[in-house]
């Protein structure tokens, strides 16, 4: 009924559907219809003409442009081959099929800054249809960009000095970079990126030049590593980096310090001399000649038994030193030097103690000590403090004491303060003196030094000992008629104690109270006053008795000690009387019959003398010639011997004597 366009509608799907009358039965089917293409359709670009750049870097193969036509034909007929129709140059190719154009060369090395290719299509029908012509072809102008493709190049050195005094605003360097890229590809900037954290250095971006921002201390810092940076203008933009070192020149700006202001050591003394002190040391932070140190000490108290080391500061002695003659030296003059010009010094000052060895032995003030001291003192009394110096230090300077020799048990020392005390009570009477000796030691731990002294302790009396008689009691006999001041007897009473403590005084304290006696006080001689008659008084007692003495013995002590002793005085008879029978004669009468040995008579005689004078002995001196009686000589008992006769005799006659 109508044209049919295969490009309109390509197929044609119809249900067809039979019905017999008006049954409400039918029956259908589905016809399709393809509608077959003809090619009566040329290939048509969508647009005429087409502008792209590329890069003159591209390489070959590189596809700068696609180009596309299209055709309402289907199968063959719309199938669509590319072609360039006209040429300005062999650089591109075209995929037929694809319609890709491609580089098949470089154009970096072409003058030539846009090329025009006119691209036809052409369809595969039969017969093909095509856009030969020049108003059916696709223009395409390819235009040809130089690419950022070279990094700025560094062309100034890494490396640039500067003297540190310099003012601000000073050129420092300048730094150049090249980009062989044109336009703004080529265009540098300059940057610093790190190492200017303090600011100071201020970069001109466009002429590179590197000036100070500030003033600049090497000692502060010595060199700067700045990170700089040449960025291209292109886009995107390339860049390279370099680190510029700066090196700071140095003057002579800084004064040496030493790392100490006051040095502290300390050195043996009695050494060699050549001996090591310290070595000092001072720092500049200059460098170079600037840094560059001298060392020498400066004239003062003591600085010539040291010597230094100009170089290396290093100090050792000239001299033996003596830390009894000097234990510090203060050397305030230590001073260095550096060798810049002009020349910049500085001074410490250094403390040397001396230190100690044992080359001193303890000494004492006197080679001997004598003191006295009295013997009542109480047990833990301090009778001598002692000293001893010692002219060393520390332990080789510290004393202790203790003593040598036998102190009987009576003394004691204490080892720090050297004080003696008595250990127990003193007893002049028991020992008059001691004798002993003290060692002062030093408490040095390597051969310890010692001295001793003798000590010599007078004891000193003290009244506390009675007087005692030599004899208590005393017994004198002196013989009767004895005249007046006749020494009946010598007393002595001895004292322990001594000088006036020990010296007598004699007196008769009872028993004399007819002063028949006297006693000399000072010799102890007692000696009769009055003359003695032994028939009158035979004896001369204690208190007890009028007949005792009691003597007095008193020391000159204050105060005074005294005992007594009991005298007894016995006056000795003289035989200045005969015996006297009791009767001038015994007349006795017996029978001649009484047996021998009878007891015949007994004759009895006394004597007013005493003692062995009144001892009477009786002896028959006549009338008993032929022994007719014995006569007891002790008794005075008469007994019979022989018989007796009265026819023969009728009477004796006896004489009987006492004597």
């Amino acid at each position: 009924k109508k044209q049919l366009d295969h490009e309109t509608q390509s197929a044609v799907v119809l249900t067809v559907q039979s019905q017999l009358g008006n049954s409400p039965v039918y029956s259908s089917t589905q016809v399709n219809i393809s509608v077959i293409d003809i090619n009566d359709n040329p290939p048509v670009f969508l647009t005429k003409s087409d502008k792209v750049t590329i890069s003159h870097t591209q390489p070959p193969g590189t596809a700068v442009y696609i180009a596309h036509a299209e055709d309402k034909d289907s199968g063959l007929n719309g199938a669509i081959k590319y072609s360039i129709a006209s040429k300005q140059s062999n650089a591109f190719s075209i995929d037929p099929s694809l319609g890709v154009v491609n580089l098949t060369r470089t154009v970096f090395a072409d003058k030539q800054q846009e090329y025009t290719l006119h691209i036809a299509a052409e369809d595969c029908g039969s017969p093909p249809l095509t856009s030969f012509l020049m108003l059916d072809s696709l223009a395409v102008k390819i235009i040809i960009l130089d690419v950022n493709d070279n990094n700025p190049n560094f062309t100034s050195s890494p490396l640039s000095y500067v003297m540190e005094d310099v003012e601000v605003g000073c050129l420092v360097h300048h730094i150049i970079a090249k980009d062989p890229d044109e336009g703004r590809n080529g265009q540098v900037t300059y940057h610093i990126l790190s190492g200017n954290e303090n600011k100071a250095f201020v970069l001109d971006k466009i002429t590179g030049l590197l000036t100070t921002a500030q003033l600049l201390d090497r000692e502060i810092q010595e060199r700067y590593s700045l990170t700089v940076m040449a960025l291209d203008d292109g886009s995107p933009a390339l860049s390279a980096t370099q680190v510029l070192t700066i090196i700071l020149l140095d003057v002579n700006d800084e004064i040496p310090i030493f790392t100490k202001q006051l040095y502290e050591t300390a050195v043996h003394e009695n050494q060699d001399p050549g001996e090591f002190v310290i070595k000092v040391e001072a720092v500049d932070r200059d460098a170079g000649l600037n840094s560059l140190l001298w060392y020498k000490i400066l004239p003062g108290i003591g600085y010539e038994k040291f010597k230094m080391n100009s170089s290396s500061g290093e100090l050792v002695t000239t001299a033996s030193l003596d830390r009894e003659t000097q234990e510090v030296f203060s050397i305030k003059g230590n001073s260095c030097r550096d060798l810049g010009s002009p020349s910049r010094s500085s001074t410490a000052q250094l403390y040397l103690t001396v230190l100690d060895e044992n080359d001193h032995s303890p000494l004492f003030a006197k080679t001997q000590y004598q003191i006295s001291v009295t013997e009542d003192l109480e047990e833990g009394s301090a009778i001598l403090d002692l000293y001893a110096s010692d002219e060393d230090d520390g332990l080789n300077g510290e004393v202790m004491y203790s003593l040598i020799d036998n102190t009987f048990g009576a003394f004691a020392i204490d080892s720090v303060t050297g004080s003696i005390v008595t250990t127990k009570a003193l007893d002049r009477e028991t020992k008059s003196q001691y004798t002993f000796r003290v060692v002062a030691s030093d408490c040095s731990t390597h051969l310890p030094r010692s001295t001793t002294v003798s000590v010599v302790v007078h004891i000193e009396d003290v009244n506390d000992n009675d007087p005692i008689f030599l004899q208590n009691p005393i017994r004198a006999f002196v013989p009767a008629e004895t005249p007046v001041n006749e020494i009946v007897a010598t007393v002595f009473a001895t004292d322990l104690d001594s000088g006036l403590n020990g010296e007598m005084e004699y007196s008769i304290l009872s028993g004399n109270e007819n002063a028949t006696f006297l006693i000399d006080s000072a010799r102890g001689i007692l000696a009769t006053s009055t003359g003695l008659d032994h028939e009158n008084t035979s004896s001369y007692r204690f208190v007890s008795s009028s007949h005792r003495l009691v003597l007095l013995a008193s020391d000159c002590g204050t105060p005074s000690l005294n005992s007594t002793a009991t005298v007894l005085i016995t006056v000795l008879d003289v035989n200045d009387n005969a015996p006297v029978f009791s009767s001038p004669e015994y007349h006795v009468h017996v029978k001649e019959s009484i047996p021998i040995g009878s007891h015949v008579t007994e004759v009895s005689a006394y004597d007013c003398d005493a003692a062995t004078n009144t001892e009477i002995t009786y002896a028959i001196i006549s009338g008993n010639e032929r022994g007719h009686f014995r006569l007891d000589g002790k008794t005075g008992s008469m007994d019979l011997m022989k018989m007796l006769d009265y026819e023969d005799t009728m009477k004796f006659t006896l004489i009987i004597q006492a004597t």
